[in-house]
């Protein structure tokens, strides 16, 4: 799985095509990511104990193939690619400029 818990994406498809955000888990069983502020669903809600019932709007995971990091130079999408850094350690790169993804 390329993509990490807490990379800046952006969105390629659907109805939050262009957003930028933050992944907050990935499912990789799944291809799946949540994705903060992204696929908002409606969940209706009973009360439970003292928390109030009502309609609630929680964040669905969208799929791998609808997300493209963020380039950390350019702020535009791109695909991330590996290259080996001086010490010999495996890194993560954004392909469009070469740098280091963190």
């Amino acid at each position: 799985m390329k993509f990490k818990k807490g990379d800046n994406v952006i969105i390629i498809t659907g109805k939050d095509k262009g957003k930028v955000s933050k992944i907050l888990k990935v499912y990789s069983d799944k291809n799946k990511a949540l994705v903060e502020n992204v696929n908002m669903k409606k969940k209706h809600q009973k009360p439970v104990g003292g928390q109030e019932g009502g309609i609630i709007e929680i964040a669905a995971p969208i799929d791998i193939s609808n997300i493209g990091i963020v380039d950390p130079k350019s702020k535009k999408q791109s695909r991330i690619g590996f290259m080996f850094d001086k010490k010999g350690k495996k890194v993560r790169v954004a392909k469009k400029s070469n740098t280091e993804i963190k």
